[in-house]
């Protein structure tokens, strides 16, 4: 591949409106590839004549404002001139401006031209014999053709591949997680996308990172089996057959996120945590049922210390539509017919004074943000007394019962916050540690509520990567660059 006057990185692109555009309409690919370059750290712009039509003119604006992107008007008689302002604009010594064009029109730069400037010409209908540059087929390749780019740039850099729903990848992407061009610690981030052929992709990066629980068909629920979709199965296997491929995390460590008991039995371990506080951090009292007509319950409820109100949630944690169908029981009586997907975990409800604090865990650095959380029991009770008690029914995802008078929006790091009133961080950056260790997961987040009179600190949730959106994106994000490095750097090293 040709890097013109460039230096193998990439400092700007230049999208001609013959790629962008199909008479008055979007190419097939070019709203995929338009969001890439929105949040990909790349300034982009559209160029289009002087002579185009309005209504392509129109529609290039529009996509220019909507994306954040520069617009360059060229006269195809004299495009020097354009060249020149745009290198002006773009400057960075020893990087390549990348002319992306349709075989149409792929001879508006001259070929003499030694200006950092180089063609990305994209058959767009199959019939470019000699192209005056680098060609691609599918408006989709253009990420990979820059991550190609940029990788020579410097032999440090690595190619991260990540793939995941477009709603939390979108998330990820405007916080500036998922930059096409290197980060500080030489990250560069792919896309991967089923529109291309995966095991090329995958060819080209060192690491993926998934949120497989997207790609997530069906769960058995007698046994929380996990049943991936065609897509995320043909994923892993291509993956299996690079070695040399790092994954974040491994497919079989998310297993216990997906299936609460899997997780309430890990948290058993926090019992054996050597840690010098005078405090235990441990996980609720729980029991799982398959039946909630068993004539036993109340008394197996009764023998895991479980008083009543009690929480209730499916087994299965994620990744169906039920996962989060929720109830609060009041009454021993009310579990005859409830309504949450068995089997089913039945949790201690801890008072815990409307407060939660959300941990994230992003390789060794410890988040955590304090959250107004439900109330306690007599509060929840004195508000469904007119109802009778029924059970309380909600989506955890859509609305929680949560205490509306509080208002918490605190965000600490473990290594340099205060101690919050009650909150031993020590204890729970130990039990973070341990978690890490025991689920080998890489980035990860939990929900500590704090008992009110023992001080018990209580791990009421694990889940797999968060969106850590409460903490600030110029904390989170470089935190979030070292844990895939380290990670990336360790299985280099040899180790697991």
């Amino acid at each position: 591949m040709d890097g013109g006057g460039g230096g193998g990185g990439v400092r700007g692109i230049v999208l001609d409106s013959s790629v962008i555009l199909s008479s008055n309409a979007l190419r097939p690919g070019a709203d995929y590839l338009l969001g890439k370059l929105r949040h990909s750290n790349i300034p982009t712009g559209l160029s289009y004549a002087v002579d185009l039509s309005e209504a392509k003119v129109s529609l290039l604006k529009k996509l220019a404002c909507e994306y954040s992107f520069e617009r360059f008007v060229y006269n195809p008689s004299c495009m020097d001139d354009t060249v020149n302002v745009i290198c002006l604009a773009w400057e960075n010594k020893g990087a390549s401006i990348l002319h992306v064009v349709s075989n149409f029109n792929e001879g508006l730069v001259p070929k003499s031209m030694n200006s950092g400037w180089m063609n990305v010409v994209v058959d767009v209908d199959g019939t470019s014999k000699n192209p005056s540059g680098t060609l691609i087929e599918k408006l989709e390749e253009l990420p990979l053709t820059i991550c190609e780019l940029n990788r020579k740039w410097s032999e440090d850099n690595v190619v991260v591949g990540y793939i995941m729903k477009p709603s939390r990848e979108e998330d990820f992407a405007k916080r500036g997680a998922f930059p096409l061009n290197p980060t500080e610690n030489g990250l560069i981030f792919l896309p991967l996308t089923f529109d291309l052929p995966m095991l090329h992709q995958l060819k080209k990066v060192d690491i993926v990172i998934h949120k497989a629980t997207d790609e997530i068909s069906s769960i058995e629920r007698s046994n929380s089996n996990i049943i991936y979709t065609t897509r995320m199965l043909e994923l892993q296997r291509y993956i299996g057959e690079l070695p040399d491929c790092c994954v974040i995390d491994p497919f079989d460590n998310i297993v216990p996120v997906v299936d609460r008991l899997k997780i309430q039995e890990i948290l058993l371990g926090l019992a054996n945590l050597k840690t010098e506080s005078q405090h235990r951090i441990r996980g609720a009292y729980f029991l799982k049922v398959d039946n909630f007509e068993d004539v036993q319950l109340e008394q197996r409820l009764h023998e895991a210390k479980l008083s009543l109100p009690s929480i209730v949630k499916p087994q299965v944690a994620c990744g169906v539509a039920d996962a989060h169908s929720m109830a609060i029981v009041f009454k021993a009586a009310d579990f005859m017919g409830l309504s949450v997907p068995l089997p089913a975990i039945v949790q201690e409800y801890v008072d815990h004074s409307s407060t939660l604090f959300k941990f994230y865990v992003l390789g060794e650095k410890v988040f955590y943000a304090v959250k107004n959380s439900t109330p306690n029991a007599d509060t929840l009770k004195n508000s469904t007394e007119k109802n009778g008690f029924k059970p309380l029914l909600f989506d955890s995802l859509k609305s929680l019962p949560i205490d509306q008078n509080k208002k918490l929006s605190e965000i600490g790091d473990c290594s340099k916050m205060k101690q919050q009133p009650d909150l031993d961080i020590g204890l729970v950056t130990d039990a973070a540690t341990y978690l890490r260790r025991v689920l080998d997961l890489t980035i990860f987040g939990f929900d500590v509520v704090i008992q009110d009179g023992t001080q018990d600190h209580v791990i009421v949730d694990v889940n797999y990567l968060p969106s850590f959106k409460e903490v600030p994106n110029e904390i989170a994000i470089p935190a979030f660059w070292d844990a895939i490095r380290m990670k990336y750097e360790l299985r280099k090293g040899g180790h697991p």
